[in-house]
């Protein structure tokens, strides 16, 4: 997608000068405004967003080129401004500067020269475009760079994803919360066309409708109660680039129908602005919620529904597919190791069978969350089942007393029950010193009952020794 050409306004009150400005300007590829003085400067900059003013110091009349830079800078900080002058002094340098030109163009000078200082600045806007989208990427990045998982249910997104990411139709990706949205968003437009241009993300649910509104469309100077200047708006921000639609089904009725004109129409008009402006921009949404209900119940208009409809992609909920589990796992493990310098742990049977029966209602979320937890709050090289039990949501360390989930491919359910037992018997024992008395009684087991299970699974002290000995207090173990 071609970029929509630069604005630039002249403002000076010689017409051969405009004339000349304009000529070289046009022919360099920019969209050229002018005004005759300061007034008409500041009333066409109320009314549109010019990336770069070109104004003289000096022009007859109550405004000069240092009040047309007071006053642009103050309404709409984003635009550039150039002063032009023929009285160029170190003084008129510094105090331009100091009210946030850009630079200072002595009289006369080559038409170069002035395309020059223009490239300049919009190559400095472009930058401070570029790093402000950054930090908010990386703001809300996900602790992982990509999807994870070698299930059926994900090969099939990952597939559908390499399908799409070369069209520019709409996609909705609806799921749980938790479950890899706006990733999967990402890997859309990183694997597209669009990949060196803009990525940009609104959460629809988390502003009110004005703010909403304002975010999404931009305004103008004075439009509500707090437009102190003027702002563009993220559709303009991301042309030529893609816009994510986060929590798409939060958004008010009126919010869904300018968003419908814009996917239609390709164009919006800020609020408060006079002029339709056109944009080129790929749209993806996501949806943790059930769209066709929420248009049955009236909450969501039917046209916008089949508009971003077009291409749908439904992630599976980390339930589902239990088997991607222990990536996930050792992933995690990774990635918050190396940020606590700790080497990457290694988890027993029995907590990556707890991990993986978990029912993970906030899904991969969830799972990342806990494992940075295991991770900063284990002692030892192994994450053990009561590790990781004490934060799964419904008790999963009483393991024994869940109905697990079934895996896809079933499982060996003998010896998931025998490792179960084998465990917790060890851990009975390292909580009471290894005396067999007393860990038969957490256990509710007798003596006999206790010493044939260890015998079952030959349980002995690390140190190689039997435990068949071992006493406290003169007392016998048995």
């Amino acid at each position: 997608m071609a970029d929509a050409p630069a604005k630039i306004l002249i403002v000076d009150d010689e017409r051969g000068m405009r004339e000349v400005l304009t000529t070289v300007l046009e022919r360099a590829g920019y969209q050229v405004s002018v005004a005759e003085n300061g007034e008409k400067a500041l009333s066409l900059a109320g009314g549109e967003i010019f990336d770069v003013i070109l104004t003289d110091l000096k022009m007859p009349g109550g405004m000069g080129g240092l009040e047309v830079l007071r006053a642009v800078k103050d309404a709409s900080p984003d635009t550039l401004v150039i002063v032009l002058t023929a009285f160029a002094t170190l003084e008129v340098g510094i105090e331009a500067m100091k009210l946030g030109a850009y630079d200072v163009l002595p009289k006369p000078f080559s038409n170069d020269h002035v395309e020059l200082s223009i490239r300049k600045a919009l190559e400095a806007k472009r930058l401070k475009t570029e790093n402000q989208l950054l930090k908010l990427q990386l703001k809300g990045q996900a602790s992982f760079s990509n999807l994870i998982g070698t299930s059926e249910p994900m090969q099939k997104v990952f597939a559908l994803i390499r399908r799409v990411a070369d069209a520019s139709s709409t996609v909705l990706i609806c799921g749980e919360s938790g479950t890899g949205k706006e990733l999967v968003a990402k890997a859309i437009h990183y694997h597209s066309p669009l990949r060196d241009c803009a990525f940009v993300t609104v959460n629809c649910a988390a502003l009110p409708e004005p703010l909403l509104e304002s975010e999404l469309f931009g305004h103008m100077r004075g439009s509500f109660t707090g437009a102190v200047s003027n702002k563009e708006g993220l559709f303009e921000v991301a042309d030529g680039g893609t816009l994510f639609l986060d929590e798409i089904a939060e958004t008010p009725p009126g919010i869904q129908a300018k968003l419908l004109r814009v996917i239609q129409e390709r164009e919006f008009r800020r609020i408060g602005g006079t002029r339709n402006i056109k944009v080129n921009v790929r749209i993806l949404a996501a949806t943790n919620q059930d769209l066709n209900k929420a248009v049955a119940e009236g909450r969501f208009r039917e046209d916008l529904y089949y508009r971003l409809e077009v291409i749908p992609i439904t992630l599976p909920p980390l339930r589902s597919r239990p088997e991607d589990v222990p990536l996930l796992v050792h992933h995690f493990l990774t990635v918050f190791g190396q940020r606590v310098n700790k080497p990457a742990l290694k988890v027993s049977s029995s907590a990556m069978r707890a991990l993986q029966e978990h029912e993970w209602k906030g899904n991969v979320r969830e799972l990342e969350n806990v494992m940075e937890r295991v991770v900063a709050l284990t002692a030892g090289d192994v994450i053990q089942l009561e590790d990781v039990g004490q934060w799964l949501r419904d008790g999963a360390r009483q393991t024994a007393s869940l109905s697990p989930a079934l895996p896809h491919d079933g499982l060996d359910l003998e010896e998931m029950m025998n490792g179960l037992e084998r465990d917790l018997l060890l851990k009975a024992l390292e909580r009471t010193g290894w005396v067999k008395k007393k860990a038969a009684r957490l256990l509710k087991l007798n003596a006999r009952s206790f010493r044939y299970r260890l015998d079952k699974y030959g349980i002995k002290r690390a140190n190689g020794a039997d435990v068949e000995g071992d006493e406290e207090d003169g007392e016998e173990n048995e």
